[in-house]
């Protein structure tokens, strides 16, 4: 299997060179050359695998030439086996033919865990091989930066800084990664929002010098490897439910589009799903290019779905390459227009393309409450706020009689246990294995929204290691 870049000015690559590039060198994102696909009679041999054996046999054509069958098997058991429970990604029934898809079973109780945990695998895998050591870098919103510590920590080959918006997170997200006692991981409070994290994550990858420096390497949605694992809990739900004798569609609360960007290449790989509809807060530029076929950046808000607070979707790139049919010259004009104007328009034909798959749906803090108000009532199922999103995105867009609707339930209800007392009156407890989270001593640096102040930070930890 090779890699291509949807700007099209990097070398083609094997999936182990693309694990630990992250980002293409000429600032593009990576994608298959080809999809690869498998036919009815294929998919339904899948049924009824244990995840971990599902995950070897949906990942195996992605890492071709770079990982043998049983190397990606014993990964795909280890990273999974930890997970709290057998089904690893379960599914609960909540309404007819409605169903929640539940990503918050594994080690920081998001969905982040079940990319990231296979990732910081296979970075020591392929690095000890290599007899080498790599810096990660990285932006999060919230829960990519949990989870990417908890892959990476106390692992020989790897130092790791999450950079995080200061005050932008919640507080249980914030301590996940600030209270990590390992000598490999920093983190960084970012004077700015999380597309300030994001665009100084992405100057470092840029300036190829410092990158050459640091041996940089993301963990990011960006890195490929993070879309592929994800791929995995959708074709999980979709044989769980019938697939491909029916159809399937799914809801998924969306910030930066890599979760739902694994859904479109499930469908890709040959899963029949019908729909898939894009859950937004209140920073809604995905909603507005569903409705309008503009992208356009706004300022970025605050809210109870942190994750969520967006305006510069970085995965997004992946389905415009699609949708100007693969031409990288094509999708690097629009994506120049977009720096350079904070906006851009598709053309009719790109936008009708985009709707015959995904639809959208906004909701306002006030209207997230009610959702998780309502769920309570009515199913006992407490749900979290980016979980609302996802669930009133689908309640707006159904799919149709004898169609299932998943949506992906994101994160664990006491990520945000504020947001879900002020709805229910009920705060939710951390699991055991977080229970003294509150009491745990962080440690973190603030820094200036500059991108010199950042570099300096990433250079002294990785000359001096040891926790900030």
């Amino acid at each position: 299997m090779r890699y291509i870049s949807t700007r099209g000015q990097a070398p083609a690559l094997a999936f182990d060179d693309v694990l630990l590039a992250g980002l293409a060198r000429d600032g593009g994102l990576y994608l298959p050359e080809t999809w690869p696909t498998r036919s009815a009679d294929e998919w339904r041999r899948l049924r009824g695998l244990p995840y971990a054996e599902l995950a070897t046999e949906v990942m195996l054509p992605f890492v071709e030439g770079s990982l043998t069958r049983a190397e990606l098997a014993a990964l795909a058991a280890e990273t999974y086996a930890a997970f709290d429970h057998p089904a690893v990604a379960p599914l609960v029934q909540i309404d007819h033919e409605l169903w929640l898809l539940e990503l918050f079973h594994g080690p920081t109780i998001a969905f982040k865990d079940y990319a990231l945990q296979l990732l910081g695998r296979l970075f020591d895998h392929v690095l000890t091989k290599r007899g080498e050591r790599v810096m990660i870098v990285g932006a999060t919103s919230g829960d990519t930066g949990s989870a990417a510590i908890e892959a990476c920590r106390d692992r020989a080959a790897i130092d790791i800084v999450i950079l995080h918006p200061e005050g932008r997170t919640s507080e249980v997200q914030r301590r996940q990664m600030t209270t990590v006692k390992a000598a490999n991981v920093r983190n960084v409070a970012l004077k700015g929002s999380f597309d300030d994290c994001q665009d100084l994550v992405k100057a470092m990858f840029a300036d190829a010098p410092f990158r050459d420096e640091m041996h940089l390497s993301a963990v990011n949605s960006i890195n490929w490897a993070r879309i592929m694992a994800q791929i995995v809990y959708y074709a999980a739900a979709s044989l769980a439910l019938g697939a491909p004798d029916r159809p399937m569609t799914f809801a998924v609360p969306t910030g930066n589009f890599g979760n739902v960007f694994a859904a479109y290449a499930a469908r890709k790989m040959g899963l029949p799903i019908a729909k898939l509809v894009v859950g937004s807060n209140r920073n809604d530029i995905l909603d507005r290019f569903f409705k309008s076929g503009e992208m356009k950046m706004d300022g970025v808000v605050p809210t109870l779905s942190p994750s969520m607070d967006i305006q510069i979707s970085s995965n997004f790139e992946r389905l415009l390459f699609e949708l100007c049919g693969r031409d990288a010259d094509r999708l690097s004009a629009l994506m120049a227009e977009f720096r350079g104007t904070g906006r851009f328009s598709v053309t009719p034909a790109m936008h009708r393309a985009a709707t015959e798959l995904f639809a959208s749906h906004k909701l306002d803090d006030e209207a997230t409450l009610a959702v998780i108000a309502e769920t309570r009532a009515a199913t006992g199922q407490t749900i979290d706020p980016h979980t609302a999103c996802g669930l009133a995105a689908a309640r707006a867009h159904p799919a149709g009689p004898g169609i299932p609707m998943v949506v992906a339930a994101t994160a664990h209800p006491a990520k945000f246990p504020d947001a879900v007392e002020r709805a229910t009156g009920w705060r939710p407890p951390l699991p055991p294995h977080m229970a003294d989270l509150f009491d745990r001593e962080e440690r973190l640096t603030v820094l200036p929204n500059e991108i010199g102040a950042v570099e300096a930070f990433v250079r002294e930890a990785r000359t001096n290691g040891g926790p900030a």
